[in-house]
């Protein structure tokens, strides 16, 4: 997901977001880390993955929505 000139500066919604928008955001962080909040609850907090374990993450969700 992450690459040096395709990096996520922005908070960015997932595509999956409800009509109102309250989905998941992420963010590219310093260390290639992957910020991650809930855009409906922005005081929740906010979740820091790895590059390596939200690249996991990620393939792991699109192979199960392939079945």
């Amino acid at each position: 997901m992450l690459s040096r000139h395709g990096a996520l500066t922005e908070w960015t919604k997932s595509s999956y977001s409800g009509p109102h928008g309250d989905c998941v955001e992420v963010k590219a962080a310093v260390d290639h880390a992957v910020l991650v909040r809930d855009s409906k609850n922005l005081p929740s907090g906010v979740l820091d993955f790895t590059a390596k374990t939200w690249s996991t993450f990620l393939l792991d969700v699109s192979r199960t929505t392939q079945h």
